[in-house]
């Protein structure tokens, strides 16, 4: 009897597509999952230095999100949590000053020496801005540039999950400290960015992961 005659059939194109399909809509659902179990994190822990996730300023004015995370970032540090805080976040077309430097005129005015503020003023993403973040504290963190610190990630809930992946593969030691009284915190406006973080995040793994194999930098 001809061996071919126990050669199993071939699966269908169509039933390849579906399975692609299924495994793709199982591993959203897992993200999604995640993202939400990560948004109720927050550590206790001391650390190296806060680092504050920018959002939008204007005319040097931080919007009420970004002002929600320097207000917490101010919080963490009065309560001697980390000696040195890390602000991020670029300009936008039409700004005058980065997000970076709005952040630190407002915490400036309410009590944190200038010289405990270290600034990341070019990233325009998550992405840019972590990378950024790990560079500054490298570069003027004192004794930090020897070894990998421990930083608290400030930022909205939803978000700290992608904040987590993308820190760790920057050589950082993150711990989650997101505010809880950003204007995002209204339950149908949280649902639509852990939407948008389910997609987001894949995206930037997938990013840094190229980056890393083609030796590029984010900003290049």
């Amino acid at each position: 009897m001809s061996a071919s005659r126990f050669r199993l059939p071939r699966p269908r194109p169509s039933r390849l597509i579906w399975r692609g399909l299924l495994v793709l809509g199982a591993g959203w659902l897992i993200c999604l999952v995640a993202i939400a179990g990560w948004s109720r994190r927050s550590s206790s822990e001391p650390a190296d230095a806060i680092v504050v996730l920018g959002a939008a300023q204007y005319g040097g004015r931080p919007s009420p999100v970004l002002r929600s995370r320097l207000d917490h970032a101010l919080g963490l540090y009065k309560a001697g949590r980390a000696p040195r805080v890390v602000l991020t976040g670029g300009r936008r077309p039409g700004d005058l000053i980065s997000e970076a430097a709005a952040g630190r005129r407002y915490l400036v005015r309410r009590g944190i020496p200038n010289d405990r503020i270290l600034l990341e003023s070019t990233g325009r993403t998550s992405l840019a801005s972590m990378q950024g973040a790990a560079d500054v504290l490298r570069t003027q963190g004192d004794s930090l540039a020897a070894r990998r610190p421990r930083v608290l990630l400030v930022s909205d809930p939803f978000h700290m999950l992608r904040l987590d992946v993308l820190a760790r593969m920057q050589g950082l030691r993150p711990l989650s400290s997101p505010t809880r009284t950003s204007p995002i915190s209204a339950n149908t406006v949280v649902l639509e960015y852990m939407l948008r973080e389910s997609v987001a995040l894949p995206t930037d793994l997938a990013l840094m992961l190229w980056l890393r194999l083609t030796g590029r930098r984010v900003d290049e």
